[in-house]
């Protein structure tokens, strides 16, 4: 709506002018009454209605930004109608009326140009999906779908909700929602995440998740918070908006009394005019905010770049983020000579092969099929372990205390299953979860970029904690830790080691990334909790995504900054050859309105490649 205004204020603003022309230039009117040496045609007339009436709109927003305690440029614009005013001096007063409702528009559409992949998520969303009952299709709305409901796909279709393949098998693309480049082929018993595009064969997919609840819905409700942020990061400019404001107040001031004449305090005030300083911040973050969701991330609001850019703290969840939660086998310990590490690992795994247990699938996942054999008379007991009979061996694998009741306790710190065969000790099996391949690079990139200190917070055990992290490359490891004494770690980070960025994936770690100055949810994997009380959130499994967030963001305000200071010289420049009288009022405003396309192109080149520098990449 406030978009559609500021277009309906600059369509009145032209059509104004091309009565004023028509009345002046084909008609010839003339004069309807004077003021002193003021002629007032209809010309004139109808332009200094406009002109007071969207003077005053200015004046209303300017009032209510000062309630706020918000200081802005915008009191230049209105100095700068009303002196044209007073001067009578109308198509300056129209070129500036232009200026400001289409620097306006014109910053819309800019806007509206660098957040196009934002627009993409919700254009593409889902809406209508095929619902098979008794046999028959029938359309159905997506937010009407339930759980238990049998949808069918049909080929080049997009998923509507998540949910696993019951009939057919084909391949999908999920790049929009993992950033994986080669379709995924999926078979019956395979879920299937909402958003992602079937390849060649319809298949039919039984509903697990509500629209509301689903991946790509998920998703398409933080791009709309992050569209519906309040917009205070476009006022970036505001803290350049008392100096700015003093000055081109006192080049005018002098400009009148030294000329005498109030047509040249106009003249300098006309060029003053503040559009593009207001418009250079917003297009860039807003153009910054693209290139994050270009590359996966999603970003709540302009003042996450601006302290991702100045970011000085890194701090990191293990499992799940610097880890892959998934776990591997570490050691196969034998302790009796008849079995060696094969055979252990064989039987403990055959056994384990129904169980749904995390460390049982992470077991089987590790072995080699061809080692798993089948299970007889299984049993499982819960919280304890599980037991069977495998090749004519009576097998237990689980705690120690369940599979060997009477054995001495153990001094193992990791993550371990114990086994014994047919009532005696056969050895353990230790398990570790799994390092992410690029979090290495990812801390090594971090300090390149400027991080003075990184951190491991997490609440697994002290050993296992500084096994992950000196492989990370993490030297500051906190462990054992409960989610309150995650967020007073984040709070005790002094004030010369700010922002802190908390990077994390689960629901524990919901608390500590609102603690944070900036959270970031690994959300790949519908971490909600996290990705609710996050200020970015990375949508694919990619936890080097952290650079490229950090890198985007100075790219950003370095162009942001540039493009202010840029456009106040501009303007300054302009102002003091204006002092002159060299610049009539009417040339002056057209001028602005060629520095407000400057200001504009180069607040898009927030949208272009960091350097390698900024991306934390080696010098070539």
């Amino acid at each position: 709506m406030k978009n559609l205004k500021r277009q309906w204020k600059f369509i009145v603003v032209l059509i104004t002018g091309a009565v004023g022309l028509i009345s002046q230039f084909a008609l010839h009117s003339k004069s309807l009454f004077s003021i002193g040496n003021l002629q007032f045609p209809v010309h004139a007339i109808i332009i200094d209605i406009i002109g007071i009436l969207m003077a005053i709109s200015l004046l209303l927003e300017i009032f209510h930004d000062w309630k706020t305690g918000r200081y802005g440029v915008d009191i230049l614009a209105v100095i700068a109608v009303v002196s044209t005013i007073l001067i009578g001096d109308v198509w300056a007063e129209w070129m500036i009326l232009v200026m400001m409702t289409g620097g306006e528009t014109l910053e819309d559409y800019a806007t509206g140009q660098a957040n196009k992949e934002l627009r993409a998520l919700l254009d593409k969303t889902p809406r209508i999906a095929n619902k098979l009952v008794d046999g028959k299709i029938t359309e159905v709305k997506v937010d009407d779908l339930q759980v238990g409901d049998t949808v069918l796909i049909k080929p080049g279709q997009q998923v509507p909700v998540d949910g696993q393949i019951v009939k057919g098998t084909s391949s999908f693309d999920q790049s929009s929602l993992t950033g994986e480049s080669v379709p995924v082929t999926k078979n019956p018993g395979d879920e299937l995440m909402s958003g992602s595009v079937n390849g060649d064969v319809a298949v039919e997919m039984k509903v697990t998740k509500a629209a509301k609840d689903s991946e790509y819905q998920s998703i398409v409700a933080l791009v709309k918070s992050s569209q519906a942020q309040p917009a205070k990061f476009v006022k970036m400019a505001d803290r350049y908006a008392i100096p700015f404001t003093v000055i081109s107040l006192i080049i005018d001031g002098v400009a009148w009394a030294v000329s005498g004449d109030a047509t040249r305090f106009a003249e300098v005030m006309v060029v003053a005019s503040p559009c593009p300083l207001l418009i250079a911040a917003p297009v860039a973050l807003v153009s910054g905010m693209s290139s994050m969701s270009a590359h996966h991330i999603i970003v709540k609001s302009g003042p996450t770049l601006e302290k991702l850019a100045r970011a000085k703290t890194f701090a990191f969840d293990k499992t799940g983020t610097l880890t892959e939660n998934q776990l591997i086998v570490d050691q196969v310990v034998t302790d009796d000579k008849s079995f060696d590490q094969k055979e252990l690992q064989s039987l403990a795994a055959s056994v384990e092969q129904q169980s749904s247990h995390v460390i049982a699938s992470s077991l089987v996942k590790a072995t080699d099929k061809d080692l798993i054999h089948p299970v007889t008379n299984l049993k499982e007991t819960t919280a304890q372990g599980v037991e069977g009979d495998v090749d004519g061996k009576h097998v237990k694998v689980g705690k120690l205390s369940f599979v060997a009741p009477g054995h001495e306790k153990l001094n193992v710190t990791s993550t371990a299953v114990y086994v014994s065969v047919d009532g005696k000790f056969a050895g353990y099996i230790t398990l570790k979860d799994k390092m992410r391949p690029e979090s290495s690079k990812t801390i090594e990139r971090l300090r390149r970029q400027g991080a003075e200190d990184i951190m491991m917070l997490t609440g697994d055990h002290k050993q296992v904690a500084e096994k992950v992290a000196k492989e990370a490359g993490i030297t500051d490891v906190r462990s054992e830790l409960l989610p309150s004494q995650k967020i007073q770690a984040i709070k005790d980070v002094p004030k010369h080691l700010r922002p802190v960025v908390m990077t994390g994936d689960g629901v524990n770690d919901a608390p500590s990334l609102t603690a944070a100055d900036v959270g970031i949810a690994m959300g790949a994997k519908g971490a909600t909790a996290a990705s609710e009380s996050a200020d970015a959130v990375i949508m694919v499994n990619d936890i080097s995504k952290v650079n490229d967030a950090v890198a985007i963001s100075k790219h950003t305000m370095k162009v942001a900054n540039i493009d202010v200071l840029t456009a106040i010289g501009v303007v300054i420049i302009i102002e003091l050859i204006a002092f002159t009288g060299v610049i009539p009022a009417f040339w002056g405003a057209i001028l602005q309105e060629v520095v407000d396309m400057i200001t504009i192109s180069l607040g898009l080149l927030a949208k272009t490649k960091p350097s390698d520098k900024q991306f934390g990449l080696e010098e070539k």
